[in-house]
């Protein structure tokens, strides 16, 4: 009986053994299952710039003009993320359609600059890789987006300006335009505004009924668009492009196209693209302090880019905003100034654009 005994007890125990191992090795298939079949978010964020927005200095027409295009330009990025495009493409995409619009500080909206032409810069990066291209002080490109895209894609370089980054661009059959296709009346006004108050010195009430008359005309240190995004692959990307500072003078280039300050991108942390005063955003180097913040003080995106745009740049009196996304999809766009023109886009049909401080982003 004793034998029996250990014969029956050393077959049940194999058996359970065996039932075990089963139930082991289908959970770990369905883990590796639920892991390849996890849906990967896509989602664009885009910004149209960021200034002393106010409802009492905005006509329902303007405020509507700019809604629309913001919601064409995320439309127009997300149908590149929803057809399995790449994040890069998706902001490119975004940004040309801001690029062609005369509403923002960008292309064909580019302000002018002391000597009244329209000098344009742009960067733009992807995380995967970390390559990046940028350009400055260009005035033939008509998407100046493009530029910097080819920089990245096809030269051993990051950065380059003036003539140079033009004859690139030819030679690399982008469209060219001759320099009066950015030319607008709005901004020639606006330069021509700044160059008489400063002949006159004008007082502070005769400044603020030019505010009041072109609520643009005290932004002129803002103004610029950009896009971030991350695609089914999980890559993050971001990109950025302007037409600088009203009235600059001696070839002042913004943070715009310096890689880390204005525009940055990395899959281990995030995508960030900035709108402000440029000379703040450049010494705080607030794209790449957001994603340092993200990386060793292990903060989310939401903190980090709060810390920096709410705390940082507060501190130096540095005016502006971010937009930026991380490799799962989560959003945060901070800005510390009175408004900024804004938005982004999860799912098909469902894009949210947003221009003052105190809209409700569902974040």
């Amino acid at each position: 009986m004793g034998l029996k005994a250990n014969y029956l007890f050393a077959v049940f125990f194999l058996a359970i053994l065996a039932c075990s191992e089963r139930k082991y090795e289908k959970y770990e298939s369905n883990k590796e299952f639920s892991s390849w079949n996890k849906v990967q978010p896509i989602a664009l964020v885009i910004h149209g710039g960021a200034g002393t927005i106010k409802r009492e200095d905005m006509s329902p027409e303007r405020e509507k003009a700019y809604r629309e295009k913001l919601m064409e330009s995320l439309n127009v990025g997300y149908a590149v993320l929803a057809d399995g495009g790449k994040s890069v493409d998706a902001v490119i995409a975004a940004i040309k359609v801001m690029e062609d619009s005369p509403l923002f500080n960008a292309g064909k909206g580019a302000v002018f600059t002391h000597d009244g032409k329209n000098e344009m810069d742009a960067a733009i990066m992807e995380g995967s890789t970390r390559n990046a291209g940028a350009v400055a002080g260009i005035s033939t490109v008509k998407n100046p987006i493009t530029a910097a895209y080819e920089v990245m894609e096809n030269s051993p370089h990051v950065f380059m300006v003036g003539k140079g980054a033009e004859q690139f661009a030819e030679e690399q059959n982008l469209e060219l335009v001759d320099p009066n296709y950015f030319r607008t009346e709005r901004r020639y006004e606006q330069l021509m505004k700044i160059i008489d108050s400063e002949r006159q010195q004008l007082d502070h009430s005769s400044i603020r009924e030019m505010e009041l008359e072109d609520p643009f005309f005290k932004d002129r240190k803002f103004g610029t668009v950009g896009a971030v995004a991350v695609d089914a692959a999980g890559n993050v990307a971001a990109a950025t492009s302007t037409g600088g500072m009203t009235n600059k003078r001696y070839g002042r280039v913004g943070d715009v196209p310096v890689i880390g300050a204005g525009t940055y991108a990395d899959n281990a942390t995030c995508a960030v693209s900035a709108t402000g005063h440029g000379e703040y955003f450049i010494r705080n180097v607030v794209g790449h302090e957001i994603a340092s913040i993200m990386r060793y003080g292990n903060k989310s995106l939401d903190e980090a880019a709060n810390e920096v745009v709410m705390d940082q740049l507060v501190k130096m009196e540095g005016s502006g905003g971010v937009i930026s996304i991380d490799a799962q999809g989560n959003i945060s766009m901070p800005f510390n100034s009175a408004g900024m023109y804004r938005g982004y886009i999860r799912e098909k049909g469902q894009a949210q654009t947003f221009v003052y401080n105190d809209e409700d982003e569902g974040l």
